[in-house]
């Protein structure tokens, strides 16, 4: 199989991997781009294509299509921050996120969903942004569906997948066929752990190589740590490399001076960056509103094989709980890729009922209901802080509004999974056992306590922290990722996004970066 990245660095491709310089350097540039993923990624092919002089820089390594092995053991470490290990500052919630050249989107599940209306009914209603009529992103899904290959998943669904439509369909509830951003998908189940046939088409093997073929400079494994600013402009970005844990190291100083900055490196890091410059911050909300769609998890042990791990990951959607006509939290209803690390680390329960679930690994069906915050005066998400060492961390309290939007989530799945066939369910509680009918997970769930530690809470999805407002006393940037106090500085990622969004983000950046790095495009020509 042709690695395009080996092929494109064999034959001239600028790449520097800074935990091997040994002296102090310094690099000039129209533009730094800051973190690679779905904003820095798209970014960059376009300011490339714009005959603007670019350099991408990512904390992460360059890891290609003909290192990814298919295994938990060698992914998570190299691809993840921490190790797949990133949790809320309490420990409460796990974080996945990527680390690693292209970013999430080099390990995400390739969902791809335009931005629901209702959400940007929200944004126009409480931050002024317009994005109807001319100002409307449709016209950015659609290039993002051209260039990204995003079409529906005409496969059938494995079984995972298929537990969900099936319930759907007994039940009479809502589904969607997913759309996904793949080219030559073999239906091998391991997206999560980096694509070997390079089919899903991640910023990795699209716009990357695009912007390196174009003259682009990637510096890999470095840590950008602060902006040195005076007055409206930035005047340089210092950085640091990072050793082979990915922690910063100052034994080397790399500055990097542009004429424009531009910060994509996701809802936690992008925060933290600002933080540590100690920008203005009049409005005082940056790195604060952070949103994760905080998910519960359900499993259930069906009497044929469900073999999880294999097939596309997600494939099927509800939306029958996203937006309820009462007060309460809505969620969305998916499912996960069910693999031995993943399952065994998000599992609940001690010893002998943990190890069953573990001996009926390939019966077992995972569901997951992500919690929409963000819409409601009682779930404002949390706040990006730095620990001694300058190193973020994410404070996210869980209020009495989220726990009820929990017991609901699990209520659901429950039902679902029954109605799907399930012989057994169980919440991923450390209170629950396996219930052997609906009635009777629907009376133990009433009872389960609705505690930190107690609920299992995982999130693939950082929003917030830097959110765009058409009026600066409500926001970091203005709808075009501009900051409102730097001149030459725009975000390009998911920190703008003022409120979750009830879908995964990923369509939504691409078109977002798209849009806004071409009215940057026009700005620096001009």
């Amino acid at each position: 199989m042709n690695d395009p990245i080996k092929t494109g660095l064999a034959k001239g491709w600028r790449h520097i991997d800074a935990a091997t310089l040994t002296e102090d350097q310094q690099f000039e540039a129209d533009v730094v781009i800051i973190g690679t993923g779905a904003g820095g990624g798209m970014t960059a092919e376009i300011l490339t294509q714009a005959g603007l002089s670019v350099i991408m820089l990512e904390q992460g390594a360059l890891w290609s299509s003909s290192d990814f092995r298919q295994q938990e053991r060698w992914a998570y470490p190299h691809l993840y921050q921490d190790g797949a290990g990133r949790k809320t500052k309490d420990q409460a919630i796990a974080i996945l996120q990527g680390r690693t050249v292209g970013g999430s989107t080099t390990v995400n599940w390739t969902t791809s969903i335009r931005t629901p209306k209702p959400t940007l009914d929200y944004w126009q209603a409480e931050f002024g942004l317009d994005f109807s009529a001319e100002h409307s992103l449709e016209p950015y899904f659609a290039k993002a569906a051209g260039r990204l290959h995003i079409s529906e998943w005409q496969v059938p669904p494995n079984p995972n997948n298929a537990a969900l439509k099936r319930g759907c369909e007994n039940l009479g509830w809502q589904y969607t066929v997913i759309e996904r951003n793949v080219h030559g998908c073999a239906n091998l189940g391991y997206c999560g752990m980096g694509c070997p046939l390079n089919a899903k088409q991640s910023m990795l093997v699209t716009t990357i190589p695009a912007a390196l073929e174009a003259g682009a400079l990637l510096v890999s494994r470095v840590s950008a740590r602060q902006f040195q600013w005076r007055g409206e402009h930035i005047l340089q970005l210092d950085a640091v490399p990072v050793d082979q844990h990915y922690q910063p190291t100052p034994s080397v100083k790399l500055r990097f001076k542009a004429r424009h900055y531009v910060l994509a490196g996701g809802a936690i890091n992008s925060p933290a960056l600002l933080l540590r410059s100690k920008v203005p911050n009049p409005s005082g909300r940056l790195g604060k509103h952070t949103y994760l769609h905080p998910s519960v998890i359900s499993g259930a042990l069906f009497r044929d094989a469900v073999s999880g791990h294999a097939g596309a990951p997600q494939s099927i959607y509800s939306d029958q709980f996203v937006w309820p006509k009462g007060d309460e939290a809505g969620f969305k209803l998916e499912v996960p890729p069910v693999h031995p690390v993943l399952m065994a680390s998000k599992l609940t329960g001690m010893a002998e009922l943990h190890a069953g679930m573990m001996q009926k690994f390939n019966h077992l069906q995972v569901m997951i209901a992500l919690l929409r915050d963000g819409f409601h005066p009682d779930a404002q998400g949390g706040e990006v802080q730095l620990d001694a060492d300058g190193e973020p961390v994410v404070d996210y309290p869980l209020t009495d509004y989220l726990w009820r939007g929990v017991q609901q989530a699990y209520l659901a799945m429950a039902e679902l999974q029954f109605a799907a066939g399930a012989e057994a369910v169980m919440p991923v509680h450390q209170d629950a056992m396996l219930y052997s009918s609906w009635q009777q997970a629907k009376t133990a769930i009433a009872g389960l306590p609705l505690k930190t530690y107690r609920a299992a809470l995982a999130s693939a999805h950082v929003m917030g922290g830097c959110n765009m407002s058409a009026d600066a006393a409500k926001g970091v940037v203005d709808a075009n990722g501009s900051h409102y106090q730097l001149q030459n500085l725009s975000v390009i990622d998911g920190s703008v996004l003022p409120s979750s969004l009830g879908a995964n983000p990923q369509l939504t950046l691409y078109a977002l970066a798209w849009r806004n790095a071409d009215v940057l495009a026009a700005r620096l020509r001009g």
